[in-house]
């Protein structure tokens, strides 16, 4: 997971006003922000605070988990899950909040793992070492991670998952 001022050095930062809850403070102060990745087009918004910071931290975790969702690397089948990923899995359960900084990261590597097993739940799951039931509940917290489990499941004439 990049720091986030390298992430945010490739991307552009739009601050502006949007409709919605908070008033006339919302309506006369730009507290809205959108982040785009250059590279890629993905973006992170957040207009649901009052506090421009506050929306900004959440625009950057809202774009970490589009890019984790969109973007693949290449890590070899092989090797072990990375420490940060070590670090949240005990008894082969995965504990994390979809609101914690790691999220992304941890469904980055998820999704890395199931698309370098070509899309084998339980075999990624076993990479992991987890349970293929809890990688499934920990891709079903970010619905569209979900489908593109189950659209590549479905194109390799599996049933999906739930």
């Amino acid at each position: 997971m990049l720091p986030i001022d390298e992430l945010l050095a490739q991307c552009d930062i739009v601050r502006t006003r949007k409709s919605g809850p908070g008033g006339q403070h919302r309506n006369k102060v730009e507290t809205a922000v959108v982040i785009t990745h250059r590279e890629t087009g993905c973006q992170g918004q957040a207009s649901e605070r009052r506090s421009q910071d506050l929306n900004r931290q959440a625009a950057v975790q809202r774009l970490r988990v589009r890019l984790a969702i969109e973007v693949r690397s290449t890590l070899t089948p092989e090797g072990k899950p990375t420490a940060l990923w070590q670090s949240r899995v005990r008894s082969r359960q995965l504990s994390v909040s979809t609101e914690h900084a790691d999220y992304p990261a941890l469904l980055a590597e998820a999704l890395e793992r199931l698309a370098n097993s070509d899309w084998n739940a339980t075999t990624a799951a076993e990479m992991l070492g987890i349970s293929t039931s809890q990688l499934v509940k920990f891709l079903a917290q970010e619905p569209e991670a979900l489908q593109q489990l189950n659209a590549a499941r479905l194109a390799r004439g599996q049933r999906a998952l739930r």
